[in-house]
């Protein structure tokens, strides 16, 4: 968790960051969530979350914001005003926000209330912004980055046709922006615009009447064009005649303008950027992301994923600062894992044995243990990936195997979608294993020094190496795990934890050991070792891992079915069982398991 300035000031390069706003259903909030997370992985400076129009969903707001620092694990911002809000109100959400990590605010006066053309402040609340920013430096002091709207047209509330009127109104604002940032505003994030001069003019007016403060370009990429009418309309904003003519005709279009909004966008950021006035672009998304992310591929400020700090993305909330050490068994259930420690008073920063007392939460949260069929159109994904029907163990495992060819992206057992890159490596080994009868839900091949850059394997600053153990988690039967117990004695440098259901344990590895298989050598620095495989908390997984059967896979079926039967069959009565080759030089994972020769 870091104020927004102080990250913008540390920032080396020209950035990018995202803002979204609270879906009206259920549905759309776990879709947001979604693509919350791939849109993460691109690595922008923060994200933000609106507080919503007329104020209407405060609650919601402040529910995203907490999920977004610390699920998502993103640095959040999220926007607070005036509208329908007490001094209690606004007290009880700070008070909350900063419960939750969250050290950045974008002060509003905010929209009218639903059903109200004029604002006007509720009893006990307050008029402006100004009052706003006074207010949380009043109460807080200096502890919450405080971001203030800027208006490169004026306020639409006092644009007008009159040349006279205007010229006055617009430096009226802006002697009222630098009352925001005098108050305690240390950054400013711009309404959208689609006139670049009138933008670096703002600036530059700014600038002449001593704002110093970062100003930050709000970008909204043209989508449809009714969106954009209705939006330009609502902010009264200014549209050059160049564009609104090559819009018009192609307005039936509706791809034609998409495209036509990502070119335009792509080519305002450039001259922005060039004009060397600003650090970063703030993205209006929309919560879409098809147009946001092809204007900043365009501008090339992404080419792919940003490079990995470890192996898992790090929280931004203080309360897990300096967290570097994780359990290997929820990699591909990163968000479980949060949820379950969250009640931790400290976290692992060096080796594991750092924190091994805090007791794992239960979950009871439908996103967690659902995941995949919360609602009817994620049930349906589910059984066509699943089967509508499966009847024999043969049917499960084709499964598993089109899981490892990429065939199928869902699996109960994984938050993410499809495996992770590095498994590529080992893909026709996973599959051997599957169709063996061996489910892998978890797996990372050996790495024996390779670059930190490395595109599939690589985490850690630069000039560094990483270094990994051939690891695989697989569910098999009693029947195949007796058969591995006795081949594992031929393979010293191999060991494994294995348990049932009902908590059969069996292992060759010490009790007390945690086993690190992933680790890390960069200048300057202490070796790092962020993941490891530990016995306590494989326990605490594998109540998770054969839950996940039930509530996921076989609720898709009628309770008594065939179907449900095969799927609780399997949770009851087989092993989930971790296996690490310890030899990272020359080792042979597979080699333990008996099959066939694969190329």
């Amino acid at each position: 968790m870091v104020k927004l300035v102080d990250k913008i000031k540390d920032a080396a390069t020209p950035w990018f960051s995202f803002e979204f706003f609270p879906p009206r259903t259920e549905e759309g909030v776990e879709n947001l969530f979604d693509r919350q997370d791939r849109m993460a992985s691109y690595g922008p400076m923060f994200c933000d979350i609106t507080w919503g129009a007329g104020g209407t969903t405060a609650e919601l707001t402040l529910d995203i914001a907490a999920k977004m620092q610390n699920m998502v694990c993103v640095e959040t911002m999220m926007h607070l005003t005036c509208t329908n809000s007490t001094k209690e109100v606004l007290d009880e959400a700070l008070a909350k926000v900063k419960q939750q990590g969250i050290q950045n605010i974008l002060a509003l006066r905010g929209d009218p209330p639903k059903g109200q053309d004029k604002f006007e402040a509720v009893e006990g609340g307050f008029s402006c912004a100004l009052d706003l920013v006074k207010y949380i430096r009043e109460k807080h002091g200096d502890y919450f980055g405080i971001a203030v709207a800027g208006y490169p047209e004026a306020h639409p509330d006092v644009i007008t046709d009159d040349p006279e009127k205007m010229k006055e109104a617009y430096w009226n604002d802006i002697k009222y922006l630098k009352e925001k940032v005098d108050a305690g505003g240390d950054v400013i994030v711009t309404q959208l615009f689609y006139d670049v001069e009138v933008f670096l003019q703002f600036v530059k007016d700014c600038r002449a009447t001593g704002i110093e403060c970062p100003i930050i370009p709000g970008i909204m990429p043209i989508m449809t064009y009714g969106g954009f009418k209705r939006m330009t309309g609502f902010c009264k904003t200014r549209i050059p005649d160049e564009l609104a003519a090559a819009l018009e005709e192609i307005k039936d279009n509706d791809e034609a303008v998409k495209q036509f909004g990502i070119d335009n966008a792509t080519k305002m950021c450039q001259r922005i950027l060039d004009s060397g006035v600003v650090p970063g672009l703030h993205m209006y998304t929309l919560n879409m992301e098809r147009s946001a992310v092809a204007i900043l591929e365009n501008l090339g400020m992404i080419k792919d994923k940003a490079p990995r700090t470890l192996p898992w993305r790090q929280p931004t909330s203080t309360h897990r600062k300096g967290e570097a050490v994780r359990p290997i068994h929820w990699s591909n259930r990163p968000k479980s894992y949060l949820k379950r420690t969250a009640e931790w008073d400290k976290y692992p920063q060096g080796r594991w044995g750092d924190a091994r007392s805090p007791a794992y939460g239960t979950l009871s949260d439908y996103q967690f243990m659902r995941r995949h069929t919360s609602d009817d159109k994620r049930r349906e994904k589910a059984k066509a990936a699943w089967g509508a029907a499966p009847q024999t163990l043969e049917d499960v495992i084709k499964v598993f195997v089109a899981y490892t060819t990429g065939k199928v992206e869902v699996m109960p057992w994984n938050e993410l979608g499809g495996m992770h890159a590095e498994s590529s490596a080992i893909a026709a080994q996973l599959q051997a294993l599957n169709g063996a009868g061996y489910l892998t839900i978890n797996s990372q091949p050996r790495v024996n020094a390779a670059r930190s850059d490395d595109p599939h394997v690589g985490w850690g600053g630069p000039s560094g190496y990483v270094y990994q153990k051939a690891y695989v988690e697989f569910f098999c039967s009693p029947e195949a795990f007796k058969g591995l117990q006795a081949r594992v004695s031929n393979h010293p440098s191999i060991t494994y934890l294995a348990v049932s259901s009902k908590g059969d344990f069996h292992s060759n590895q010490a009790s007390a050991d945690a086993n690190a298989v992933t680790w890390g050598v960069f200048p300057g620095k202490e070796v790092v070792q962020p993941t490891v495989v530990d016995k306590q908390s494989f326990l605490v997984w594998k109540d998770e891992a054969f839950q996940l059967w039930t509530s996921e896979w076989g609720s898709l079926y009628e309770e008594g079915s065939a179907s449900a039967k095969l799927i609780s069959g399997i949770a009851d009565s087989w092993y989930l069982v971790s296996v690490v080759d310890n030899d990272f030089v020359e080792g042979d994972l597979f080699a333990v398991f008996d099959l066939p020769q694969t190329n």
